[in-house]
């Protein structure tokens, strides 16, 4: 035999000379979940390792985080249902707890990026993404919401808007919004390709998001439907999206493929709480090496062709790779 493949994975040295895919703790936008209150410290029951924080302990593990080279954090609110209502008025409430925060955050930590999460269902008494009436979900109504919703988040100092909603036309008239206010800078990570999966059901915990009644199913994406994909692919393209998302990471591996392809703009993965929740779990259990199966679904993200990568592991990667 002329060609031996196993020559170039004799030695742990050679395997990393030859490697193709190379995961970094850039890669990683850390989601964080914030709740009102002080020294607030409330683990996410199916999210072992993972926490609510009060705003005085997520600045404490923000900068833990930068320390280790983490650089960019996406920030999700918990609204108490006294907090919530049809129209989710307190979203864009100048004084509410969410918006002080981005604003503390990024002042406290002007270096790093802070991305935001646009949606009505962290505010809405219904837990939908978008309007409810007579059981539909409204889309053009909701746009009006998302505006001034995005508007407020950029002026607390969000670097990253995330519509998370699914809404059609939203990336457009969030720009449009921005722009028209002086917001030209700041960025839109469009949730592009958002599945309606069965992976979020942790995150929905974290957040007490859970629809009222009724699913998601009329705004976020059918499992099966690959082709769709490129459809929002480039509309969110055309109305000025700066990064496309694809959302959950590890069952539409060949969805970031497709966008990886066809798009020019960096594409972004959300190796979600379900996802997450899984590895932690069987590790727990012995099932299996949780370490190993971290890096391996997250090399599995890189390698698909995600410049940028959402996941409750960053922390846990970079602490393996501080130094």
């Amino acid at each position: 035999m002329q060609r031996r493949p196993r020559r170039n994975r004799k030695s742990q040295a050679i395997r990393n000379m030859v490697e193709e895919t190379r995961l970094s703790v850039k890669d990683f936008i850390f989601p964080m979940f914030l709740i009102d209150g002080i020294n607030q410290k409330i683990e996410v029951a199916s999210m072992p390792g993972i926490y609510r924080y009060s705003l005085d302990l997520m600045l404490k593990e923000i900068e833990e985080c930068v320390n280790l080279g983490i650089m960019a954090f996406d920030i999700f609110p918990a609204y108490p249902e006294s907090k919530k209502d049809k129209f989710a008025t307190e979203s864009y409430q100048s004084d509410t707890f969410y918006l002080k925060a981005i604003h503390k955050i990024k002042t406290t930590f002007p270096e790093i990026v802070v991305m935001t999460d646009v949606a009505m269902d962290p505010y809405s008494s219904d837990g939908h993404d978008g309007l409810v009436e007579n059981g539909k979900i409204l889309n053009d109504e909701t746009l009006e919401i998302l505006g001034k919703m995005s508007l407020a988040q950029a002026q607390a100092g969000a670097d990253i808007l995330g519509p998370s909603d699914m809404m059609d036309g939203r990336v457009g008239f969030i720009r449009n919004v921005l722009d028209e206010n002086g917001y030209t800078d700041v960025s839109i990570m469009s949730y592009t390709a958002k599945y309606a999966s069965a992976f979020y059901g942790p995150f929905r915990d974290a957040l007490d998001s859970a629809p009222k009644s009724g699913d998601k199913k009329t705004y976020q994406m059918d499992s099966a439907n690959y082709h769709e994909a490129m459809i929002e692919a480039d509309l969110d393209t055309e109305e000025g999206a700066d990064f496309l998302m694809v959302k959950p990471a590890l069952a539409y591996l060949d969805v970031i493929r497709l966008l990886k392809d066809n798009s020019n703009l960096p594409i972004a993965a959300y190796n979600v709480s379900g996802e997450y929740a899984m590895i932690k779990a069987s590790a727990e259990r012995g099932w299996l090496d949780g370490e190993r199966a971290m890096l391996e679904s997250l090399l599995s993200i890189k390698r698909a062709g995600a410049n940028v990568i959402l996941s409750y592991f960053a922390k846990e990667f970079a602490l393996l790779n501080k130094g």
